[in-house]
């Protein structure tokens, strides 16, 4: 029994020094956001799909295509314009005259990790056609269905400024992506770092692979046994349902987004090196699982309240548990 204690404690450690090597080489790109990149990071242990919002040219494309190749993930790109189809995302069938059979063309969404870059500014039939592979895990085209590759994650863009042109995301539809953030301008420390990088190109395709996709999905396999206390479930069933009763928000977190805060607890947890859950993690993820989730009321736009403050306003309020497990669960 003790020495097959070790050999999970064996395990456990090369998996904590994996994702330390994975945050190390997307952070040696993307400069200055070491907060973004472990949120990012997180949401692909936990399984789940990442919406950034924020204006182009902080290096929202470049994150997604560094953890690509520090994780060996094909990746495929797409611009989303008005005149994209959903076709163009999804494949089509093409009929062969001489065998008289139709046959599957893939699309870009065939990969490992799909960049959406500027969700907001194609139509809705795509977006629904995007969004529905996220949530089903595979393609529907004349009827027949074609898994994605596993892992299948989708980093998805909207540039919050101009409406112009653009087609917002259902509330309904923005409940898929596990978290949505923001990645803001770098200080000047880090933009001159930045400049030094450019100067002497630095790419992204010069990341050294850490992992392989099947050893992605180990990972998150060992983030889904992160062991969490009762009380740490009803800490987050709490905030959930302290957004559901403010008064200042007319639509709060569904049960998805309860699923999607306990799944990116797990995976905070995992990152700091730990088999198990505590509140700290949970308050850490809340802002980003839930502020895309809830939708303000008439009041908070009158007092111009925003979702980050009435966030902010509920984790004060809500009083963090005190008992917790430290020595259940192994990975």
């Amino acid at each position: 029994m003790d020495g097959f204690k070790i050999e999970q404690n064996r395990q456990a450690e090369l998996a904590y020094d994996k994702v330390k090597e994975v945050l190390w080489e997307v952070r040696n790109v993307v400069k200055g956001k070491d907060e973004c990149v472990e949120k990012a990071f997180s949401a692909i242990l936990a399984g789940g799909h990442i919406l950034i919002e924020d204006v182009p040219g902080v290096g929202k494309t470049t994150l997604a295509v560094a953890f690509s190749h520090a994780m060996a993930l094909e990746n495929h790109r797409v611009q989303f314009t008005p005149d994209v189809q959903p076709s163009d995302i999804l494949g089509f069938s093409m009929y062969y005259k001489d065998t008289g059979t139709f046959a599957y063309h893939p699309g870009p969404v065939m990969c490992n990790l799909f960049l959406a870059d500027e969700i907001n500014r194609t139509s809705p039939k795509t977006q629904s056609a995007l969004l529905e592979v996220m949530e089903e895990g595979c393609v529907t085209v004349d009827g027949e269905s074609h898994p994605v590759p596993a892992p299948f994650i989708v980093m998805a863009t909207q540039n919050p400024k101009g409406s112009a042109g653009t087609q917002l995301l259902p509330d309904s539809q923005l409940d898929r992506f596990m978290i949505s953030m923001h990645m803001g301008y770098p200080d000047m420390n880090d933009e001159i770092e930045i400049a030094k990088g450019r100067s002497q190109r630095i790419r992204p395709q010069e990341i050294q692979q850490v992992l392989t996709a099947a050893e992605l999905q180990t990972l998150q396999g060992m983030v889904e046994r992160v062991f969490i206390h009762d009380n740490i479930y009803k800490y987050i069933v709490r905030l959930v349902e302290a957004t559901r009763q403010n008064s200042y928000v007319e639509l709060g977190v569904s049960p998805r987004g309860t699923i999607a805060c306990t799944r990116m607890a797990r995976a905070r947890a995992f990152i700091q090196g730990r088999s198990y859950v505590i509140p700290e993690d949970v308050a850490a993820v809340f802002p980003d699982v839930a502020g895309h989730r809830i939708q303000l009321g008439t009041r908070a736009r009158v007092a111009r309240v925003t979702a980050d403050a009435v966030l902010g306003q509920i984790l004060q309020q809500e009083k963090q548990p005190v008992s917790y497990m430290k020595n259940q669960g192994e990975l």
